[in-house]
């Protein structure tokens, strides 16, 4: 796993959406942005982080950050996960990994002993240059915001 560290200026790279709305790193280009990456929508861990994230997006956005959050999931799937939980920010439908390449989330993972390749949860912090300022590899899913916050 080639994961990006704080001081990497993060690649170009674009996805669709929920809504298959092509979103493109340059969209952001001059703002402060918070990419978190989680395994699966509508997930027990996924679900407390993103609604963690959403609760505190007022403060998020206060201090000058924009969301996104990524998964390999099906556009329709992100769909339905922002449209039950009305999350106010997009989440990338990352079903050739893309994104998740572009920022190494990607690699092998153990669940009740089961070893396996997979998202893992992580999130990055973009400055206005498009350089990584802060890297969460140990997200608290209940605390999240509290994480990017301090």
């Amino acid at each position: 796993m080639n994961t990006l560290k704080v001081g990497d200026t993060v690649p170009a790279f674009s996805a669709k959406n929920q809504d298959g709305n092509t979103i493109n790193l340059s969209d952001y280009s001059g703002k402060k942005l918070i990419v978190f990456f989680y395994p699966k929508a509508n997930t027990p861990g996924c679900t407390v982080e993103a609604c963690n994230l959403r609760d505190n997006y007022a403060e998020l956005q206060k201090q000058g950050y924009d969301l996104l959050g990524v998964s390999a999931d099906s556009e329709k799937r992100q769909a339905n996960f922002r449209n039950k939980f009305e999350f106010p920010f997009p989440l990338l439908a990352d079903e050739d990994h893309t994104v998740i390449n572009t920022f190494g989330v990607w690699g092998p993972k153990k669940f009740m002993g089961r070893e396996y390749d997979g998202i893992h949860r992580m999130t990055f912090v973009i400055d206005e240059e498009g350089v990584v300022s802060k890297v969460i590899e140990k997200v608290k899913t209940k605390d999240h915001a509290a994480q990017l916050l301090d």
